[in-house]
Formats: structure tokens, sequence, C-alpha cells
């Protein structure tokens, strides 16, 4: 990352979110700097989708603030919250099944300017090739990773500043979660894009990102570096053991 990249994009500061009375987030802080890839890792039910939705505004944090490039967004409408350079890969992908490949990646691109769409689209099939294959084949008849890739590029076609991707590795082949992160890292190394990335697959996650958080029950419990997380026994013994595909 360079100096001029070290402005706070995202800042999380004591958010606490429930379901009903069930307390899912527990004074969670989280920073991410412009130009920075970084994950939250945890094992399943930890919280970190909760996260994830509580950025995007549904459900919405009780207490704390979430602030997106220094204006408060903690309690805005999702709508509102997407419209600010945002854009979610969510997991389970959700994308239109019923539409074709192009078709989602049109609807991705639906608020932005039509003269930049074509530019948007090449860099689209360049990162991911198997999509301009598939371009006019319908959304439900891919594959799990050639979904995930669409779910990716249909949030890249909004021009994002931050992109949250959340899970994108779940269910999905070790060669075919290569591919996605190797494009998630080319993203950040060319356009500069920042990334937030929750993520279940440690091993891969951590040695993408500039930083990393731990989530244990709703809780942060451990940052650094992503090596330096790596490194960690404690990090390489509850996710990674088995982990290192």
């Amino acid at each position: 990352m360079s100096a001029a990249s070290q402005e706070l994009m995202l800042s999380i500061r004591g958010v606490e979110t429930f379901y009903g009375k069930i307390q899912a987030l527990r004074g969670v802080d989280v920073d991410v700097h412009a130009g920075e890839i970084v994950t939250l890792i945890g094992a399943n039910g930890a919280g970190k989708s909760t996260l994830m939705m509580t950025i995007c505004g549904s459900p919405q944090a009780r207490s704390g603030k979430i602030l997106y490039r220094g204006d408060d967004i903690t309690h805005l409408p999702t709508h509102d919250i997407m419209s600010r350079s945002i854009a979610q890969s969510p997991e389970g992908r959700r994308i239109f099944s019923r539409m074709t490949v192009m078709e989602n990646l049109q609807m991705g691109a639906i608020l932005e300017d039509p003269s930049t769409f074509n530019a948007d689209l090449e860099k689209v099939f360049h990162l991911f090739p198997r999509l301009k294959e598939r371009r006019s084949q319908r959304g439900g008849t891919l594959s799990g990773g050639e979904q995930q890739m669409l779910a990716i590029g249909r949030a890249l076609m909004s021009r994002p500043k931050l992109l949250l991707l959340d899970e994108p590795s779940l269910g999905l082949a070790p060669l075919i979660v290569k591919q996605i992160f190797s494009a998630i890292g080319e993203l950040n190394r060319t356009e500069g894009l920042t990334v937030f990335l929750v993520e279940q697959n440690a091993f891969h996650a951590l040695r993408l990102a500039h930083r990393g958080y731990v989530m244990v029950n709703g809780s942060i419990t451990m940052s650094g570096t992503g090596m330096e997380l790596l490194s960690r026994e404690e990090v390489r013994s509850a996710y990674l053991e088995g982990g290192a595909h």
C-alpha cells in the first residue's frame, strides 16, 4: 500500500447486533484502509456474515458506529448504503438464476454510466474468461464456481470503491478457489480496489490479505497482518489443520 492509500475507508466501532434477544456481535472493532485487502476469519456461526450484513444495514447495529469514508452509515437503509460505491458478493451467491450471465452483469451496472459498460464488461471477462464463454447461458445452469465468478463479476460492474465478499470459497473445489482468490488479488494490485473478505478458508484468506481479524462467538479475539496470523499457533490449530489446500 502507498502512503496515499491510508484513508480509513471503513471504520467499525463497538458494534453490537442482535437477532431478537440473541446477541450476535459483541463490541466489534474493525478498520479497513483504502487499498487494503482485510479478511475476517472464524468458525461457522462465529458472526462473520452477520457483521457483513450489519455493514449493509440489514440487520442494523443496535449500538456502536459504522463509518464509511467518514460518514456515519450505521442506521441508513440498505439501498442508501449500497449506492455509495459499495458492492457485495453475498454468501450463497444469489445470482438471478433465470437470467443469462450477460443479463446478470447488466443488472450489476444498472445505476452506472452506460458509456463505461463495455470497458467494465471486458475487465470482468479478463478476470473470469469462463463468464465470457458462458455469457448467453442462464445463471442457474452454471457450476457453483461459475456462479461465484458471476456474483463477483456482477458486483464489480457497479464500479465499487469497497468490495464486500462473503464466503467466496464456500463449497468450491480447490482449483476454483485458487482462481477466485487470484482474481481478487489482481483487482487489488492493478485497480487498488479495497476488499473486505469474510472467509472460512483461513489459509487462502490470510495469504491474500494485508491484515486479518479473528472472530469467535461474535467478538474479535485477534488481529494482525495476514502473515502474522498465519504464523500464530492458536490460529493454525483452530483454522488451518487440513485447510491448506
